[in-house]
């Protein structure tokens, strides 16, 4: 079985992953967790991989971008990098929902995915897993009080920030290591048949980031 070229990048927390999808479905990532690299290590990866898996950009079949929620600096850059990468290039470009990526690494369960925030504060979207990943609830950034009620015992919790959640209402959940924060996760989400829920396909230039601002704080009622 033959898969299309897909490059992927994921910068929206400290972690830098950019990871790639050669035509015979494997995937290889480059990646790191030192705060503040996104600028210094984002090219170099891409060059990287480029070299090692023998491709060009105008080989790919899309670029899938993570746009957020998620630190407004990570997320820029990553939207500037696919600007200067894909300029003057024919290649489609996919902005993908960051904290469904997130949740594509669970094979099964309620799993909540979060990003560190402002002050009181996580970005928090919630999902079911079985076969494909279903959003229950919008990315929203969430006081954490409002979080931790909304926690069950056999939860999953995927992110950044959970050690700022209550040992009271993280009895019980389930929490998974920041090595499944990944561009890994936007492939994964890509190939499946629930693609069109959480992709928008734009184009280099266009490609904006989803950075969610105070005004929205507990905007929701799930």
């Amino acid at each position: 079985m033959s898969f299309d070229k897909l490059l992927s990048i994921e910068t929206a927390t400290d972690i830098c992953s950019v990871c790639f999808q050669d035509e015979m479905g494997e995937v290889h990532e480059k990646r790191t967790e030192r705060k503040g690299s996104h600028s210094e290590l984002l090219f170099l990866f891409v060059r990287e991989l480029m070299e090692e898996q023998n491709f060009k950009m105008n080989d790919l079949g899309a670029v899938l971008v993570s746009t957020g929620p998620g630190s407004y600096t990570g997320l820029r850059i990553a939207a500037s990098g696919v600007k200067g990468m894909l300029f003057g290039s024919d290649v489609k470009v996919f902005a993908g929902n960051t904290l469904a990526g997130f949740a594509q690494s669970i094979e099964k369960g309620t799993v909540h995915a979060v990003i560190n925030a402002r002050r009181k504060h996580l970005y928090h979207q919630k999902f079911e897993k079985d076969k494909t990943l279903n959003a229950i609830s919008e990315p929203r950034i969430m006081e954490l009080k409002e979080i931790e009620s909304k926690l069950s015992p056999l939860d999953l919790m995927i992110g950044t920030g959970i050690d700022r959640l209550s040992k009271e209402s993280m009895q019980g959940v389930i929490t998974l290591d920041l090595i499944n924060i990944s561009g890994k996760g936007l492939i994964s989400l890509f190939n499946s048949s629930v693609r069109n829920n959480f992709f928008a396909e734009t184009i280099a230039e266009d490609l904006e980031s989803n950075y969610l601002n105070s005004s929205q704080v507990n905007n929701t009622s799930v």
